[in-house]
C-alpha cells in the first residue's frame, strides 16, 4: 500500500512531539544499533543489506509510492585517500567515469540515460568518498545497473591518454572557474591548509592542485583506479519502486563477475587540535569584507557532532537566531551570516562566515561575533531556541527522505559513516535526545575562544578576486 506523503504541518508536529517526549541524554552516542532511537517515526528506513562474494555491499530499499528507482553507488575513496603528489585524483575520476567504458562508447553515458527518461544523473566527490547516481523509470533499472557495472569493471579498457588529458583539462578549468576566478574562491584552501597540518588527509582541497594533475601520468591514474574502484570498496544502493528478487538477479548478473580488488586500508579518525589562534589577513578584489571563523571539531556521528549542528542553528538558523538578529537586524552591519558543522569521517569543521555591509569591516563583524560567542559560552542555550533548532533539523531530515534520490544517498551515508543503512532512528535520536547541557559542553569544548583560525578578507582592487594571504599571525594558546 502506498504511504501518503507528509506535509509541513504534520512533519513539524511530529518533530516537536519526538523531542518533547524523548528521554534526554547528556551527549550524543557513537554509532550503535542500540542508541535510543525514537520508537515512532513518520518516515522509516527498513532496507536490506547484503554482500556479493566479490565484496560489493548492496542495499535494497523498496518504496513503491512513485514509479521511479534510484541507483546510488559510493566508492570509499575521496581526496583523503590520495597519496602525496596525487591531489585531485579522486575528483579526476568523477569526470573520467562518465566518458565511457568497454561497452559504452565515448560521451554516450548521459545519452543512454536521458533517452530512457532518467533524472538526477551526476557524480560528486568530497574528502571521504565518490558517488555516482541516476534516477530512472522503474522499468529502466537494468540499464542503470549495466552502465554502473560497466564502468566499475571495464573503465580501463576504454580510458586512454586522450580521455585522461581531456578530463584533466576539464578539472583544471573547473578549478579556475570555481576557485581561482571566483570571489573569495581560494579562502577555503587557505583555511583548510591552516586548520589541518601538512600531511593530514584534509590538508588539501578535493578539487585538486594543477601541479599534481600536470605531473600525473596515465599509468598513475590507472594504478589509482585499480586500487580503489573495486567491488570490495563500494556500496550500491537501489531505492524506489522495483521488484527485489529481480533486482537481486540483475545485480548478480552485472556486478557478480567483476573480480574482487586488493584490500583498501582505512584511515582512522584522529583528534585534531589547533592550539592558539591563527589570523589570516587576506586581500581580494571583491566588493565587501568578510570574516571566517573556523574550528576543528568531532568527526561525523562522534559525541558532540550533533550538538554542534544544533549550535549552528542557534547561532544562524533563522531571523531570530543570535548572530542573524544581532549582525543583520539590530546593528545592520552584516549583509548575511551563516554557521555550519561540516561533518566528515576523520574530523569536522565548525565555521561561521559573515559578509559585511558597505561601509563596515571584517574586524567589526568579528568583534560582535566574539561577543555573542562569549555570551553563549557563559550562559548557554535556552530551551526555546534549542527546541526550535531540534524541530528544524528533524523536519528537514524527514523532508529529505521524500525523494528516492535523497533516500538512496542517505542510506549510503549511513552505511559509510555508521555501518548501518537503517541508522535513521539513531540519527534522529542524536538530535531529539540532545540536552542544553550537552550542547553547552560541546560549545565550550570545541568552539574555544582562541583555538581557531580567523580569516579576515579586505577588498583591494589590485588583488586577485579569489584572494591572497598578505599576513599570517599565529598566537600562543
Amino acid at each position: 500500500m502506498a504511504r501518503p506523503k507528509l506535509r509541513l504541518p504534520v512533519l513539524l508536529a511530529v518533530a516537536g512531539a519526538l523531542f518533547l517526549g524523548s528521554t534526554p541524554s547528556h551527549a550524543a552516542d557513537p554509532p550503535s544499533k542500540t542508541s535510543g532511537a525514537p520508537s515512532t517515526l513518520p518516515v522509516k528506513l527498513v532496507a536490506e543489506k547484503t554482500q556479493l562474494p566479490n565484496g560489493l555491499t548492496v542495499v535494497f530499499d523498496e518504496d513503491r509510492r512513485t514509479p521511479i528507482v534510484t541507483v546510488n553507488l559510493w566508492y570509499r575513496v575521496g581526496s583523503k585517500d590520495e597519496a602525496k603528489g596525487r591531489n585531485g585524483f579522486a575528483h579526476l575520476f568523477e569526470h573520467v567515469m562518465f566518458q565511457g567504458s568497454k561497452h559504452v562508447p565515448e560521451d554516450t553515458y548521459f545519452r543512454f540515460l536521458e533517452r530512457a527518461g532518467a533524472s538526477s544523473i551526476n557524480g560528486t566527490t568530497n574528502t571521504d568518498r565518490t558517488n555516482y547516481f541516476e534516477t530512472v523509470p522503474e522499468n529502466q533499472l537494468e540499464l542503470a545497473l549495466w552502465l554502473e557495472s560497466d564502468r566499475m569493471g571495464f573503465l580501463l579498457d576504454h580510458a586512454d591518454q586522450a580521455t585522461f588529458e581531456g578530463q584533466r583539462d576539464v578539472v583544471k578549468n573547473e578549478r579556475r572557474q570555481n576557485y581561482e576566478n571566483a570571489p573569495y574562491g581560494l579562502v577555503s584552501q587557505f583555511v583548510r591548509a591552516e586548520l589541518f597540518p601538512e600531511g593530514h588527509p584534509y590538508h588539501l582541497l578535493t578539487i585538486g592542485s594543477p601541479q599534481d594533475l600536470d605531473a600525473a601520468t596515465l599509468e598513475d591514474v590507472r594504478a589509482f583506479f585499480r586500487a580503489n574502484y573495486v567491488p570490495n570498496n563500494a556500496t550500491l544502493v537501489i531505492s524506489g519502486s522495483f521488484d527485489k528478487a529481480k533486482a537481486k538477479a540483475l545485480v548478480e548478473k552485472y556486478f557478480g563477475p567483476i573480480p574482487r580488488g586488493p584490500e583498501v586500508p582505512r584511515k582512522k579518525p584522529a583528534r585534531v587540535d589547533h592550539p592558539g589562534e591563527t589570523r589570516l589577513e587576506v586581500e581580494a578584489n571583491v566588493e565587501l569584507p568578510r570574516v571566517y571563523i573556523s574550528w576543528p571539531t568531532p568527526a561525523f556521528f562522534a559525541p558532540g557532532d550533533a550538538e554542534l549542528d544544533l549550535a549552528s542553528h542557534v547561532l544562524t538558523g533563522g531571523k531570530t537566531s543570535r548572530l542573524y538578529k544581532r549582525l543583520v537586524y539590530d546593528l545592520q552591519i552584516a549583509q548575511g551570516v551563516s554557521a555550519s558543522q561540516q561533518s566528515s569521517e576523520l574530523a569536522s569543521v565548525f565555521e561561521i562566515v559573515a559578509t559585511a555591509r558597505p561601509g563596515h569591516t571584517a574586524d567589526e563583524l568579528l568583534k560582535v561575533i566574539d561577543e555573542e560567542l562569549a555570551k553563549l559560552r557563559k550562559g548557554g542555550v535556552d530551551d526555546a531556541e534549542l527546541g526550535r533548532a531540534k524541530t528544524t533539523i528533524v523536519a528537514d531530515n524527514f523532508f529529505d527522505l521524500e525523494k528516492s534520490s535523497s533516500r538512496a544517498n542517505r542510506l549510503n551515508t549511513y552505511d559509510y559513516y555508521a555501518h548501518d543503512p537503517n541508522y535513521l532512528g539513531q540519527d534522529i535520536a542524536r538530535t531529539t535526545n540532545a540536552t542544553a547541557a550537552g550542547v553547552n559542553d560541546a560549545i565550550r569544548n570545541s568552539l574555544k575562544e582562541k583555538d581557531r583560525v580567523v580569516t579576515l578578507v579586505t577588498p583591494k582592487k589590485d588583488a586577485p578576486v579569489a584572494g591572497r594571504i598578505v599576513r599570517t599571525v599565529r598566537g600562543d594558546k
